[in-house]
This record gives C-alpha cells, structure tokens and sequence, in this order.
C-alpha cells in the first residue's frame, strides 16, 4: 500500500478494509490470504484482457480460473449464476478456496453471490471496476441476483474479505457512465454528507474527473457514508434501509424499462420523486427538494419519467422487497442528511408526487 491510499474500515461481525487509491489492483494477493488453492476470477467481456493479466499476476501463488460473464443485468441471472458453479464444482472449488468479483457492481452482485451459496459460503475479494461498483454495490455484502418478477429478489448478506477501489480503472470508463454512477454518490450526499452536494454545484467537471482530488473526496466520503451504515446493520432491520433513497421507484423504473436504463439514471428519477414525496408529505422545504432537481440536472441525470407509466410502477413498487406486509415504505428527508421512513403513505399523495417528475 502507498502512502496516498485511504483504507475505510467497514465494522461488524465479519470486518473488512476498502481500500482506495491509484494501482490498488496490486493488492488482491494480499487480500486472498494464504489459504486459497484456487481462484475464480468473475469478469465481463470488456475486462477480459485485463482478467487475463490478473490470472497471471496471480498465478504463481493460486490455480486462477476465469469467468466471463455478460455485462449490467443481464448477468444477474440464475443461469449465470450456475454457469459460475458449474466452473467450481468442475474444478473441485472447496471451502477454503475464493472468488474475486472484477467489474462493475452487476457482476460484483452476482460474484458475491456465488460465493454466498457455493458450500454456504466462501472467501470473496470484490474489485469494483466502475462508480457505482465502488460506492453502493461491492460495499456492504448485500448480494443477489434478479428474477423476471424483480430486482435482487434472491440473494444473501455476505461480507467480502477486502474491497479494492482502484481509481485507475475508472479512467477508461466513458463519461455517461462515471455520471450514471455518480446518482449514488449523489444519494450520499443527501442523506449523510452535504459535502458532496456543495462540490457537485461548485465544479461539476471536476466531482466527476477521477483524476481530481474532489472526485476522490467524493467517492471516499461516499464509501464512508455506507460502511458506517453497513457496520451499524449489516442485515437492513433499520438504520441500513436509510441506503434505499430513491430505490423503490427507482427499481420499479429498472424494471419498466427491461434494465436497459442504468441503475444510476433510475435512481435519479428515484430520487426526485422523492423529493417531491418528501416535500408534499410536509416534511422537506421547497428549498431542499428543488436543491435535488439541481443537482442532478447539473450531471445531466433523468428527473422525470412518463406521467402515463404510474399504474405499471406502482404495481412493480408494491411487489417490491422493501415493502412490508403489502405496505410501501419509502425513505424520504426531514432536511438534508436527515433521512427518515415514511410508511405507508396515502395512494393520492404518491400519485401527486409522481404528477410533479411527470413528462
């Protein structure tokens, strides 16, 4: 480790380090340990070149096999899934084995998972290789796969040994994308640290150019923000369902739109509408729900979505996993970085909202 990396401690039962910085990569021998006999490197198509060097990098210390797995959701399916078990019962993976998720918070996603379930559990090293991946989906050891009823339907908690943040990857990344994952970095800034909000409105280009030192600000105090979160509850029965701002219309929108839309574009939407649930309900002033139309039109992120598709969203929203007993709960704000729960509000009042990110 370099003298300009930041390590965040993740707390809990089944403690582990995010590591952020520049080269980090270099560090995945470290954080698989002695132990393993072999490997299983998860990875999409765009990364298999890169895939490849790690197989070798490691080679001399483990028995690397590959895995290519398809991009985005289409890889969070349970045929994926036992494409990856097929490997490692072919390979005669045993406990003391280990899995590394390398790419983008998909396919960290569905490589936790199939370390959660093969053998009922072994060692997982995820490498996030995009935004997204490093702050929300490879932080946290929520993983899971999607069903044709729904987003991460099936899953399991399942602590990673170490996450890797290698800021080095994201130079390749197209713009849209770094911007995409950039709606969660966003979601933190709203419900922890206002921080991220006044550097978004200051500079734009600079909070998402991962050469500068505001967008590494960003994305540690994004990480900060979900490992104290993760560490107080691990298993989401309270403080953790504060990490779901705009995700139960957000995952409805995923799922409209067949995952073609990227998960930081829905949750943007996601995000002023619930603003806007926030601002009718009585709680958040004009002022803080407005500041959310601002901030992500400075980013060029979605804040509407067709007033005509609410019957098709509502019904997806009420299927959700975050409803409980056929009640929707969302979280909404009483004031910035003060998130609360608002359980199972009035139809009308969520139809008023929803008039208001119309098009």
């Amino acid at each position: 480790m370099t003298d300009g990396d930041t390590t965040i401690r993740v707390g809990g039962d089944d403690g582990y380090d995010v590591v952020i910085g520049n080269g980090v990569v270099e560090r995945v021998a470290d954080a698989l340990g002695p132990k393993p006999a072999k490997v299983l490197v998860v990875h999409p198509p765009t990364l298999a070149a890169r895939a490849a060097e790690l197989r070798e990098s490691l080679g001399d210390r483990y028995q690397v096999l590959l895995a290519e797995v398809p991009d985005a959701e289409a890889g969070k399916r349970v045929e994926v899934a036992a494409f990856c078990w097929q490997i490692l019962g072919q390979a005669d993976f045993t406990r003391t084995d280990a899995i590394v998720g390398f790419g983008g918070g998909a396919v960290t996603d569905l490589a936790g998972f199939v370390a959660a379930t093969w053998l009922r559990g072994v060692r997982v090293v995820q490498i996030p290789t995009t935004v997204l991946g490093m702050v929300d989906a490879a932080v946290g050891g929520k993983t899971g796969i999607n069903t044709n009823e729904g987003k991460n339907l099936v899953g399991a908690f399942h602590a990673p040994a170490a996450v890797l943040c290698d800021l080095d990857l994201l130079q390749s990344l197209p713009r849209n994308e770094i911007l995409a994952g950039y709606a969660e970095v966003v979601k933190a800034g709203f419900i922890r640290y206002p921080e991220i909000l006044d550097t978004v409105e200051r500079d734009p280009e600079r909070a998402t150019d991962p050469t500068t030192p505001e967008f590494r600000r960003c994305i540690e105090l994004a990480i900060r923000m979900k490992a104290d979160v993760v560490a107080e509850d691990f298993t989401e029965q309270g403080l953790r369902e504060i990490l779901n701002y705009g995700h139960t219309l957000g995952h409805a929108v995923e799922h409209a739109e067949r995952y073609q839309w990227r998960h930081g574009a829905a949750i943007s939407v996601g995000m002023a509408f619930a603003a806007e649930l926030g601002r009718l309900s009585g709680r958040l002033s004009d002022e803080v729900a407005d500041r959310h139309k601002r901030v992500l039109d400075l980013l060029g992120l979605p804040t509407t979505y067709p007033v005509g598709r609410w019957n098709t969203l509502l019904a997806t929203m009420q299927r959700d996993k975050k409803a409980r007993s056929g009640q929707l709960r969302f979280i909404v704000l009483d004031d910035l970085a003060k998130p609360t729960v608002l359980q199972a509000p009035d139809q009308s009042l969520l139809f008023a909202a929803y008039q208001e990110i119309g098009s």
